[in-house]
């Protein structure tokens, strides 16, 4: 197998955020818990990535000490190839994990987690640029609302719209779950 999934930051430190929108999760869970299926079938690399920064005390649920930075509450279990903490928005900083995906003879990615325009779109380019091929899932990418500097309402929608805009064709081949595993080799 020369594909692995990536799953990047899908953790319940997310639902400590005064940003969480939960109605967003199922369609998310259930796009993911496809993909999760689908590699494990296909015997297929899965690394989990967890993000954790800031100081390391209870109150923040990035850090370890908060008992959050563990997988989200309603995704499937699954044995991770691979576990790497992160502390910066691109997976394949500070981590070891480029060296490991080479160890392992892995040329293609499937990108998906949380957040969509963040740590998933960071690692996606940066991916790009190391050489890998990658397949960008968004049915399996989470977001949230926010608010432009100007102050104006920008939905989760036109920023995975934005995201995929972007990534397209320069950086990724946008699939959905379905296409992703089938181009898995």
């Amino acid at each position: 197998m020369q594909t692995a999934l990536l799953l990047i930051d899908v953790q319940q430190s997310f639902r400590h955020r005064p940003y969480w929108q939960e109605a967003q999760t199922q369609p998310f869970l259930a796009a993911t818990h496809q993909l999760l299926q689908g590699a494990m079938a296909r015997r297929m690399p899965i690394v989990r990535v967890f993000h954790s920064d800031g100081p390391d005390t209870p109150d923040n649920p990035f850090a370890l000490a908060s008992g959050h930075v563990r997988p989200l509450d309603g995704l499937a279990p699954f044995d991770a190839a691979l576990t790497v903490h992160k502390h910066r928005h691109s997976a394949l900083v500070g981590t070891g994990l480029p060296v490991w995906l080479h160890q392992q003879g892995i040329r293609r990615l499937i990108v998906a987690g949380i957040r969509t325009e963040q740590c998933c779109e960071t690692t996606t380019r940066h991916a790009s640029d190391e050489g890998w091929e990658v397949d960008f899932v968004g049915d399996a990418c989470l977001t949230f609302d926010m608010t432009t500097p100007a102050g104006a309402p920008l939905s989760a929608a036109l920023i995975r719209e934005r995201t995929e805009t972007v990534l397209a064709g320069r950086f990724a081949t946008l699939c959905s779950v379905e296409e992703a595993l089938q181009r898995a080799a």
